[in-house]
């Protein structure tokens, strides 16, 4: 019976990897981590129009699946006016300026709101209601009070 594994015995037993199944195998991989991070990466710019979107975790995505397909994809994703602008200071200093704590917690706020009035006219009950408050107040509790503000901003 054939193996179907990537290995096989060299003369003293040992195991060996077969670098040709891998290579092929690494490809594919490159090519799905390209495909996933150019699509995080359309998602994320959407998500500075479209509330519904985060945009700070599809480019955070974006940058990881850049990362691991192709060092010069990386490198372009993270040096993006659209990147710097939005996450660099949250992922290295775990920081927001003002104008992103701003628009973030308003357009949460906006969409949740407007979920909480559709559920209550539409007579959800209300343990749905609670959780959408309470993810709502998680937001509200790590991005304005935990995540650090930078207000450097403010002086320009």
């Amino acid at each position: 019976m054939k193996s179907i594994s990537n290995t096989k015995n060299n003369e003293r037993g040992e195991r060996e990897d077969n670098p040709s199944a891998f290579r092929s195998a690494n490809k594919l991989f490159k090519f799905v981590y390209i495909a996933c991070g150019v699509v995080f990466f359309g998602l994320g710019i959407a998500g500075t129009v479209l509330p519904l979107l985060p945009t700070t975790p599809l480019i955070i995505l974006a940058a990881v699946c850049f990362g691991k397909s192709s060092q010069r994809l990386h490198i372009w994703c993270i040096s993006t006016k659209f990147y710097k602008n939005n996450v660099e200071s949250f992922v290295n200093k775990r920081t927001m300026t003002v104008k992103a704590k701003i628009l973030l917690l308003s357009s949460v706020t906006v969409v949740m709101g407007l979920s909480f009035v559709v559920l209550t006219v539409t007579n959800v009950s209300i343990v749905v209601r609670v959780i959408l408050s309470i993810i709502w107040l998680c937001h509200v509790i790590y991005f304005g009070f935990i995540v650090k503000t930078i207000y450097a901003e403010l002086n320009k």
